[in-house]
């Protein structure tokens, strides 16, 4: 379920060169469509987690994975009437967010006693996020292969996506309702949730957590040269190796997120930074490698970034809020997935590179910033 909605984000990114060349989308109108995706988004988020938290975790999951998959379908038939792409990445992102707000509340529970009695501690505040990693590493990947060696690129790219999500559909309706009775009379100090914790620790890191990767498989893809045929293909190994990079360094954010917090806090904006410094070259000269290796480094601090921020989430919220704060924190990362829309409008005043250069010295800012400020907020 949580895959299927990590597919649907980046199997369109996938495609963004077959939507240039076949047809003849300008660029900052398929950079638009991706960021079309957040407007969709943010609301399903936010009507989804609270939403969750009212009527159940379950019913609000099924109904956004079947939008999720209805969404698809909306693609598909854009590839012979062009309009239908706006609604189908808007509807996307709806099916994503409440799908996100919901089903990561509903995997973290299912992930924790008395449904899962040897979940190891940390597992659970985490276990939805690397489903969702995995959809994003897998549906770049596997819809840049079928685009590239296929007809109908832009039909037949989607129909693994309609599998998955249907299979999940099937698969997910045997699951039990988590949602306990909401807490009633005066509200003990276990039961708040900490807004202020969330507010410094999590929020000030949020839009990075999306805002690099988008970076390294939407906009440095765009700039590669020197590859002919195969940039549909490279577009897909780079929405591929993001996320992948953000699944092998999990076992390093966990050890940090769980036990040295303010350095988990910091290393995440850390390598941000270090992929930015990478970005600047590769998108001056336009190497397929070194951008590769610059998205490798994003997804890095991705993963580090998702690991430290789903725990803090985990941490500052209550059973009966965990879906509405959980959905903020994802409506904060969403943001910065506007990321390549802006370096894209940026690019008519400045240099790629230099846009890259600025980006490495806000998340170095950012790195300076919010180990202080978690730090604040645990007193």
């Amino acid at each position: 379920m949580m895959t299927a909605s990590g597919w649907s984000a980046n199997q369109f990114s996938a495609l963004l060169d077959t939507y240039r060349s076949g047809l003849g989308l300008t660029e900052s109108t398929v950079t638009g469509l991706v960021a079309v995706y957040v407007l969709g988004l943010v609301p399903g988020l936010l009507a989804g987690g609270p939403l969750a938290d009212r009527v159940g975790r379950r019913p609000v999951a099924l109904a956004a994975l079947a939008i999720n998959l209805a969404s698809t379908a909306v693609l598909m038939l854009g590839s012979s009437a062009a309009w239908l792409l706006l609604p189908g990445r808007l509807l996307t992102g709806i099916g994503a967010g409440a799908l996100l707000a919901a089903g990561s509340a509903w995997v973290k529970e299912l992930s924790a006693p008395p449904f899962a009695e040897e979940a190891r501690p940390g597992t659970a505040a985490r276990r939805a996020g690397l489903f969702v990693s995995a959809g994003f590493a897998s549906g770049g990947l596997v819809a840049s292969l079928i685009a590239q060696w296929t007809p109908s690129p832009l039909v037949t790219g989607y129909l693994p996506h309609l599998l998955l999500a249907g299979a999940a559909l099937v698969l997910a309706r045997p699951a039990p309702e988590t949602r306990s009775a909401r807490p009633t009379g005066p509200a003990r100090p276990a039961h708040v949730t900490d807004w202020r914790r969330f507010r410094r620790a999590v929020l000030p890191l949020a839009p990075w957590v999306f805002a690099a990767p988008s970076i390294g498989f939407v906009t440095l893809p765009g700039l590669v040269r020197g590859i002919g045929d195969l940039r549909t293909v490279y577009a897909g190994v780079a929405t591929a190796v993001v996320p992948a990079a953000g699944l092998l360094i999990q076992p390093l954010a966990r050890h940090l997120a769980t036990r040295y917090r303010l350095t988990a806090a910091a290393s995440g904006p850390a390598v941000v930074a270090l992929g930015f410094l990478l970005a600047a070259p590769a998108a001056a000269d336009g190497g397929p490698v070194l951008s590769l290796v610059a998205a490798a480094v994003f997804g890095a601090g991705y993963g580090l970034l998702l690991a430290f921020c789903l725990t803090e989430v985990a941490a500052v919220a209550p059973p009966h809020h965990l879906a509405r704060v959980t959905s903020l924190f994802w409506t904060a990362a969403y943001l910065g997935m506007f990321a390549p829309y802006a370096v894209t409008l940026l690019s008519g005043a400045f240099a790629v590179s230099t846009l890259m250069i600025a980006g490495a010295a806000l998340a170095v800012l950012t790195c300076v910033a919010v180990p202080a400020l978690a730090r604040s907020a645990s007193r």
